[in-house]
């Protein structure tokens, strides 16, 4: 058969296959995005949230960029292919100590790739470039701490972790040096103000306790980071290890240190 453009062309879309098989030959490179335009008649755009959504292959390979040259490669149209917008993602991560919440030298966006997806990803999401791309760390954390970092690309969720931060609560164990007495665990759990502000109003409560280290569980509203420690040094108490457990109703549970998964559609902050 010959279509589009003299160039030989064969459309094979069969019921029972999973995909649209296309085959062609041609001699020069072309873009992906306008040959699989050409070859299914639609749009450049349409081609390209196609490719994007990861509904194209190429030998076999799912590609996602448009901008893939092609020549005698099989493409190959996957039958479920949809144009529908995509949602945007959010991601859950387990920051080890040591990583930067927000961009710069040792980012923890820096651990946004595919080989850190935890493995009990529950969500059902195939992964695609674009889900990882434009996503914001929306709940700070200190360097020094490791615990649940939150990114995401929707924008309901970035206005309430960032613009309404201070109306969700934040669940972090912090372990301090030596004892800590009735007394000093009444005192933490007072509002701590400086210069007329308030720093910090916390429930405050023993997780665990041993000769050399005392565990503190801190709940408090908001994500400064800082704070926790700021009322630990005024009380006297030497800070070795702080870990935050949840953000809102969104807990760490047991995602691994270092790895990420996707927020499931049930969860909500």
């Amino acid at each position: 058969m010959h279509h589009i453009s003299a160039r030989r062309v064969l459309l094979c879309m069969q019921l029972n296959c999973p995909h649209a098989y296309i085959f062609h030959t041609m001699n020069e490179p072309m873009r992906l995005a306008k040959r699989l335009a050409e070859l299914i008649n639609c749009s450049r755009s349409q081609a390209e949230q196609y490719i994007e959504g990861g509904w194209v292959r190429v030998n076999g390979v799912i590609q996602e960029s448009p901008q893939h040259r092609v020549t005698n490669e099989r493409i190959e149209l996957d039958a479920n292919a949809t144009l529908l917008e995509s949602v945007p993602m959010t991601i859950l991560m387990h920051k080890p100590p040591g990583y930067a919440w927000d961009e710069g030298q040792k980012s923890a966006s820096s651990l946004l790739e595919a080989t850190n997806r935890s493995k009990a990803d529950a969500s059902g999401v195939r992964l695609l470039k674009r889900h990882l791309k434009g996503q914001a760390c929306v709940t700070p954390l200190e360097s020094g701490a490791s615990g649940l970092l939150v990114f995401s690309q929707d924008f309901k969720v970035q206005r309430k972790l960032w613009d309404d931060a201070n109306f969700v609560e934040n669940e972090t164990i912090v372990d301090v040096k030596g004892s800590v007495s009735e007394e000093m665990l009444q005192a933490l759990n007072r509002p701590f103000m400086r210069r007329d502000r308030l720093v910090l109003h916390a429930k405050v409560a023993l997780s665990k306790s041993n000769e050399q280290s005392t565990g503190l569980r801190f709940a408090a509203k908001g994500a400064e980071p800082g704070r926790i420690a700021v009322l630990c040094e005024h009380h006297g108490l030497e800070v070795i290890g702080m870990k935050r457990i949840r953000v809102g109703r969104v807990p760490l549970a047991d995602l691994p240190v270092g790895q990420w998964r996707f927020l499931q559609a049930h969860e909500r902050f």
